[in-house]
């Protein structure tokens, strides 16, 4: 197999709950997102997303994305994309860095190389171990009584983890953090992420505040040095997310900061290629493996569910279906949640059904093309 083509659409993704808020007045309501065909000489199409979270949570936004994919595109033209680390050499040889990218194109081969076996992605991972999983749902930075109005509807939906978005000044941030553990049911699980938004002191402040709450807390402070300071006197759990991006940094989430749990983002650590090696770490090191994405619909939240169906149910913190969270549906809303749990789809590869029609078609780089 060969791939003939590639196809870059955008669309746009709107947050289902009016504003998305994150600390340092991060806020979404449209993202831009980018999908990526590859076709292939024997008729398959393998289909990949990816969709930054604005311009300032991670160090990509959708222009440099389209740009970067502008350029692997060439590159794998004409290459097998059944045979991934191939695809990877090649386009780590065209481009230091661009991971974001890349991942679309990763996550491309994955669909392709499940077609052409036959076989779910989840199946080529490993096999299913969680015939379906938890789902937690982001709780908005909004007031301490917005955000537990907003976990008690969601409780009445199904969800019961939650991410509570905080990271500004730590007395609110306490308050808000209490607010939801008040109005949480038994069984409910709370994050309180600042996003890497709290600096040292704030963060020090707002750990004495909900030092024996029940809580996780992520991401305190923008590198891992710096969450190790900040946690040093606390007894409370802590789960990094933003500053893991290499194998090397699973083992120093656990070694030196004491984590005791990890949110993978697929395209953040450059697709599901890498995303599964430290998934497959973080097991044999016996943590709590969390699996999602920046942002995205129904392409991204399909990878993410065939990683966390292949995931050991012991080692299994919860997921994000990024397609319950936005409006942008371009497989027909599939896979979908139920009761605040998610599954991965059976059919060969990510299992699900993508439609070109509506998307704006961005570039098509072919054989003509390449070289």
């Amino acid at each position: 197999m060969k791939i003939i083509a590639v196809d870059c659409f955008g669309y746009d993704l709107k947050y289902a709950h009016g504003e998305y808020v994150m600390s340092g007045s991060r806020a979404a309501t449209t993202e831009v997102g980018t999908l990526v065909r590859l076709r292939t000489d024997d008729g398959l199409e393998g289909w990949g997303e990816i969709t930054p979270l604005g311009n300032r949570y991670l160090p990509t936004h959708w222009a440099e994305v389209r740009a970067a994919l502008h350029t692997l595109a060439r590159v794998v033209i004409g290459l097998d994309p059944t045979n991934i680390s191939v695809v990877r050499r090649a386009m780590d040889h065209a481009l230091l860095g661009g991971g974001y990218a890349k991942s679309a194109i990763d996550v491309s081969c994955w669909d392709l190389l499940g077609k052409a076996a036959g076989l779910p992605i989840s199946a080529l991972l490993g096999g299913v171990l969680q015939e379906d999983f938890p789902l937690y749902e982001a709780v908005p930075l909004r007031s301490p009584a917005e955000m537990a109005a907003f976990v008690v509807e969601r409780q009445e939906a199904g969800i019961h983890r939650f991410q509570l978005k905080v990271g500004n000044d730590p007395h609110d941030d306490a308050a808000r953090t209490r607010a939801v553990v008040d109005v949480a049911e038994r069984e409910s699980l709370i994050v309180a992420d600042s996003n890497g938004g709290w600096n040292l002191r704030a963060a020090q402040i707002a750990l004495r505040e909900m030092a024996g709450l029940p809580v996780f807390i992520e991401q305190p402070c923008r590198s891992t040095a710096d969450c190790i300071f900040a946690m040093r006197h606390s007894e409370l759990p802590l789960v990094l997310d933003e500053s893991i991006l290499t194998s090397e940094d699973v083992f120093h989430a656990k070694r030196a900061a004491g984590a005791v749990s990890i949110n993978i983002k697929i395209s953040r650590v450059g697709g599901l290629t890498e995303a599964a090696r430290m998934r497959d770490l973080m097991q044999e090191l016996d943590m709590m493996v969390s699996v999602e994405d920046a942002w995205g619909g129904d392409i991204v939240t399909a990878a993410v569910s065939h990683l966390a169906a292949s995931t050991r149910p012991e080692n299994f913190q919860n997921a994000s279906f990024m397609n319950d969270w936005t409006n942008g549906h371009v497989a027909g809303y599939s896979p979908r949640s139920v009761g605040g749990r998610g599954s991965a789809p059976t059919g060969p590869g990510l299992g699900i059904d993508v439609s070109a029609q509506g998307l704006d078609p961005i570039f098509t780089i072919d054989s003509k093309d390449a070289g």
